[in-house]
């Protein structure tokens, strides 16, 4: 018999909410101080620039009010949901033959002002966040879709961190927003109670068929921090690579994720 399916995870729409423009507002101001030379600057994502990857993580929010303004998705349930986001969407792992997005918005500070001035006047503080949007992956409640936001948020901030060597901060909110979401799919995608994954202090998840863990220490044990975690996640680091670095530890012999691994391929 399979292993039972657990409860999705719910988040907060005001707290979701306000950790998308905190982090939207972390990316913003470094914006402001990024000279020529810097936009100019290859990133980790083929061929983009750093212009390329500052305009998408603009037009990447800015898809929230673009959604909220077509007519809402008939139907009582959306056809999305938060676990079935990260198979369905390669946003975050970027098209390589996608066209750069910075070549028709030359002043990037003028279109992060419009999208901010936009989410501020379409997406509600208040209420349960349940209006459908017909997003490109199918219809999503708001509030899950915001979280999707901030997946795109906090990996491509540390996309420009990692392409010009800044250190744009990381709102808690939306690292742990981000950080639940893609271990959530790993113990989606890998269900079972065999392997307990750790990434302290946001999340611990079970995964992988095999024996269950009921009590003690756990036999398989893989835990890392959170930007590693979603390094690993997307794509932007490699299992071995991980664990030759000591950035995870895996103790037991079924504590090996290289299979499962990038969740966003």
């Amino acid at each position: 018999m399979p292993p039972a399916k657990k409860r999705p995870r719910a988040y907060d729409h005001l707290r979701t909410r306000t950790a998308v423009l905190a982090q939207y507002a972390h990316v913003r101001d470094a914006v402001a101080a990024l000279t020529s030379q810097q936009l100019a600057s290859p990133t980790r994502l083929g061929d983009w620039t750093v212009r390329d990857l500052v305009a998408h993580i603009a037009l990447g929010l800015g898809s929230v009010s673009r959604d909220l303004a077509l007519p809402e998705p008939p139907g009582p349930k959306p056809a999305t949901t938060l676990l079935e986001w990260p198979p369905a969407v390669a946003a975050v792992v970027r098209d390589p033959e996608a066209p750069a997005p910075a070549a028709d918005r030359p002043d990037l500070l003028a279109l992060y002002g419009e999208v901010e001035a936009a989410f501020l006047a379409d997406v509600p503080a208040s209420g349960p966040g349940d209006r459908l949007l017909p997003t490109r992956v199918g219809s999503m409640r708001l509030t899950d879709y915001l979280v999707t936001r901030t997946v795109e948020l906090i990996v491509h901030t540390d996309d420009l961190n990692e392409a010009l060597g800044l250190e744009i901060p990381y709102d808690r909110q939306a690292l742990a927003a981000c950080t639940r979401l893609l271990a959530d799919t790993l113990a989606d995608r890998a269900p079972g109670g065999s392997v307990e994954v750790r990434v302290p202090p946001f999340a611990v998840v079970q995964c992988i068929g095999g024996p269950k863990h009921t009590r003690g220490t756990p036999p398989n044990v893989v835990e890392t921090s959170p930007l590693t975690w979603i390094r690993l996640a997307t794509g932007r680091t490699e299992w071995a690579r991980a664990l030759e670095e000591a950035e995870v530890s895996a103790s037991g012999e079924r504590a090996d994720l290289a299979a499962l691994l990038p969740l966003l391929r």
